[in-house]
């Protein structure tokens, strides 16, 4: 008998704090370097355990990859935010511990997403990665997604270049 080790489900209250812990090694990987200092510091205080309690409270739109017990990565759904957009869903986030990445979980957990958003009526979507991010934006076309539309987004004083990658119906 085989048992899968891996399962994605979606997010508890409980996951709050290694949901924030993710947040925070994560987009200090990705964006240190990339973003204005103070910028990511802030965005990351932001979001910290307390934040994501509130949150999870709120909303199911939060799905966890979880592997032996620990969070491994974590995924926000919802509705597509850009209406001029013809993109029915949208995944909000999807980072993964550093140490979690480059194993294929980060596809199982968008793939995971995906299907959750094709059952609640969202049978296309898109996701947004900034363009200075090359690792995410060759995630994302690896997965076949296809540069859709561009957009600025202001973190401190700066303005960085978004793609929006979208996904037709599978």
């Amino acid at each position: 008998m085989t048992q899968d080790l891996i399962c994605i489900r979606n997010a508890s209250e409980n996951d709050a704090p290694q949901i924030s812990e993710i947040h925070e090694t994560s987009w200090r990987l990705a964006y240190q370097g990339m973003l204005p200092h103070l910028a990511l510091e802030k965005s990351i205080a932001r979001r910290g355990p307390g934040w994501w309690q509130s949150q999870l409270q709120r909303s199911k739109s939060t799905l966890v990859l979880e592997m032996h017990g620990e969070i491994g990565g974590y995924a926000t759904i919802g509705r597509n935010r850009v209406t001029r957009l013809p993109y029915h869903g949208e995944i909000y986030e999807l980072y993964m511990k550093p140490t979690y990445q480059g194993l294929g979980l980060g596809s199982r957990l968008f793939n995971a997403a995906r299907r959750t958003l094709e059952s609640r009526d969202a049978s296309n979507m898109i996701v947004w990665a900034l363009k200075e991010n090359s690792a995410a934006c060759r995630f994302y076309e690896g997965l076949g997604g296809r540069p859709v539309a561009e957009q600025n987004e202001k973190f401190g004083a700066e303005l960085f270049r978004k793609i929006a990658f979208g996904w037709a119906v599978t």
